[in-house]
């Protein structure tokens, strides 16, 4: 075992070595979509706590799921969180097995770009959505005679800004429609289905996401609503996105020329227009496609 350590090691060392300057030579070109999708995370993270301070706590609204999904319980309310951490560290360790495995179909950089697109416009929606109508929650920490369905006024801007991470995240109310925790679950869910090479890992996640939105609305902490708008919403958005973005290069089949983003429509006229000109003069030979 020791010797056939000692001889993979180098070889795994050079794979990995060979895949990071790969990697940061597409981060030098495509950081300002990273930077942005950082900025949006932090936007939305800043977006929910601030409507936690107009939260106001009232009796559980009818709910369909409610009625037919017994109660967890809050001794059990882990269950959902445990799920989506595990599909959030799966999806991840899966974005950077390139820099592991001979196989390889995806880049890091440009899948998590295009991961960054699907999260940022899911959100954007989901941030106008809750501000539009506030529920009262149905979390137990939300409901009333609980001291943290409400948030007293800030003392300061700084005290927003920070958004009371992490302990505000896992305590928030108010950000109800609709789920962000499916919005991630959907899109890690969707792009292994169209950059994933496993048929039955797929089956497994799709399955997953349906135990996921289960065990939220049996811990109480969406609306059926959110649930039902988020698997309808994250789809649509993942469909024109990908609608209006190239095809990432499939590294298995040798592609490493394609664009990250679209050309413009004037750009593509004028590509028009010059192979037009060129096999007009004769030169159809030198057309490309």
């Amino acid at each position: 075992m020791p010797v056939i350590f000692a001889r993979e090691a180098p070889k795994l060392w050079r794979k990995v070595c060979a895949e990071t300057s790969t990697e940061i030579s597409l981060l030098a070109g495509t950081w300002k979509y990273f930077l942005a999708g950082l900025v949006i995370q932090y936007l939305h993270g800043l977006a929910a706590h601030g409507v936690h301070y107009l939260h106001r706590p009232g009796p559980t609204l009818q709910d369909a799921g409610f009625f037919f999904l017994p109660e967890l319980g809050q001794d059990r309310t882990y269950l959902s969180e445990t799920l989506f951490t595990v599909i959030f560290f799966s999806f991840v360790l899966w974005t950077f097995h390139p820099f592991v495995f001979q196989y390889k179909k995806i880049y890091t950089v440009l899948i998590w770009c295009r991961v960054f697109a699907y999260l940022g416009v899911s959100q954007m929606l989901r941030i106008i959505t809750f501000y539009s109508t506030l529920l009262p929650g149905p979390n137990y920490h939300c409901r009333e005679g609980s001291k943290l369905a409400r948030l007293p006024p800030p003392e300061s801007a700084l005290e927003v800004l920070l958004i009371n991470f992490p302990r505000g995240v896992m305590y928030g109310c108010g950000d109800l429609i609709f789920s962000s925790h499916m919005i991630f679950t959907l899109v890690f869910v969707r792009t292994y289905q169209k950059y994933g090479t496993k048929r039955c890992i797929k089956q497994i996640a799709w399955l997953v996401a349906v135990i996921q939105s289960l065990l939220i609305l049996a811990s109480r902490k969406h609306y059926t609503v959110d649930i039902v708008v988020a698997w309808y919403t994250v789809n649509l958005v993942v469909f024109f996105i990908d609608q209006k973005l190239p095809e990432l290069p499939d590294r298995s089949l040798g592609s490493t020329s394609q664009q990250l983003l679209p050309i413009s429509s004037r750009d593509k006229d004028s590509k028009n227009r010059e192979e037009l000109d060129k096999f007009r003069n004769g030169n159809s030979a030198n057309i490309t496609t």
